[in-house]
């Protein structure tokens, strides 16, 4: 996106809607206001455009439509499936396990969790991004009955083994979350493959629109209590009229993916390696904080060694190129990035200076070259 407004890549943080989504939502705005609870035609009307997005959305999981929830977004998918899931099954045990570097979401409410009388193990990331096995089995007790271990990390880019650990729970009999906010059409998900018991996802980060996503949940209408009283809607475990535009603008976003998913990956992964073969030839020494191959491609996460992250960000904003440092939910904070803490140690000098670019389908390479150059003038 190179335009008066500048560079940016900053597509982990959120994407800008596509124009076939905000021509999608426009048309539905002006037409499908009919409220979907609504027995008349026009109600109907909603309701079937509603349950077509479910539908599509549960095919690419390979998962029950039943099981599929609308929500406002990620932070709301992945906070209500592991809040409810540990009060449905505290009788069984209170504790939980998860990481160190997971999403604010899944972080602050284990920590709520704490609060609450649960205890919660978080397993650390090795220098890859990637949580050991053995950590995990040996975390477990006679009281865990929840796991929660993001697919795709959003500041390194790094894939956990969804198979391998879905199998461990599945033997284990414990519930496993997951957080697919940045994996979800970028990589192929089954939810019976890799018995996933719940999964969330947020629509801006797939050029739809913010306020709308979705939790899937395992057999949900026998173990998904409503956590928002007040109406029938979703099924049952939502209560509040649906959004007709943000859904269909959800559904449209989703479409394109399913059309473009492998040359949508090829162009990330082409990105990726210009700009590291661009930054070598400028003589820009870098360090890759997590996978050295691309795992999800359209995250790069750079260690630069005696140049302070948010020194960077500063000179870069001057020109118009927009990048950051780690999530955008914890921006602004003077805490350090959780991840690179929980991969390298509080105090390696990775943490304070480091930065992340996230590609997206509208990077051209000669943005790349303008970012690559305006870092190199930076001494």
């Amino acid at each position: 996106m190179s335009n008066n407004d500048g560079i940016y890549l900053d597509y982990a943080a959120t994407t800008p809607m596509s124009d076939a989504v905000v021509e999608t939502m426009s048309d539905a705005l002006l037409h499908d206001f009919g409220n979907a609870s609504s027995l008349y035609a026009l109600g109907r009307d909603s309701r079937a455009k509603i349950e077509a997005v479910r539908n599509q959305i549960a095919a690419t999981l390979n998962a029950n439509p039943l099981d599929i929830i609308f929500t406002s977004g990620g932070t709301e998918a992945n906070d209500s499936a592991i809040l409810q899931t540990a009060k449905r099954l505290e009788s069984k045990g209170k504790h939980l396990i998860t990481t160190a570097a997971e999403h604010s979401s899944v972080y602050q409410t284990m920590k709520l969790l704490e609060t609450l009388g649960f205890t919660v193990t978080y397993l650390n990331f090795d220098s890859e991004g990637h949580i050991s096995l053995d950590d995990l089995q040996e975390a477990v007790d006679e009281e865990t009955t929840l796991v929660a271990i993001m697919a795709g990390n959003n500041e390194v880019g790094s894939l956990q083994d969804l198979q391998a650990i879905g199998d461990f729970c599945q033997e284990h009999d414990l519930f496993f979350q997951t957080d697919t906010v940045q994996t979800y059409m970028n990589v192929p998900l089954d939810v019976e493959q890799y018995h996933i018991d719940a999964l969330s996802l947020s629509g801006h980060k797939l050029y739809g629109p913010k306020g709308i996503g979705f939790m899937y949940y395992r057999d949900a209408a026998a173990n998904f209590t409503s956590y928002l009283p007040g109406g029938n809607q979703e099924n049952q475990h939502r209560a509040g009229t649906e959004s007709v535009p943000l859904i269909m603008g959800l559904g449209k976003a989703i479409e394109w993916f399913e059309q473009h998913q492998a040359s949508h990956r090829n162009h990330l992964i082409q990105l990726r390696e210009y700009f590291l073969t661009g930054a070598k030839k400028r003589g820009l020494h870098f360090e890759i904080n997590g996978p050295k191959t691309p795992e999800l491609p359209h995250v790069l996460n750079l260690y630069w060694p005696n140049h302070p992250s948010d020194q960077v960000l500063i000179q870069l904003d001057l020109k118009n190129i927009y990048l950051s440092a780690g999530s955008a939910c914890t921006a602004g904070s003077l805490e350090p990035s959780r991840v690179l803490v929980s991969m390298y140690g509080k105090d390696s000098p990775r943490v304070r200076e480091s930065l992340r670019l996230s590609f997206g389908e509208p990077t051209t390479t000669e943005e790349l070259d303008q970012v690559l150059d305006a870092l190199a003038e930076i001494r």
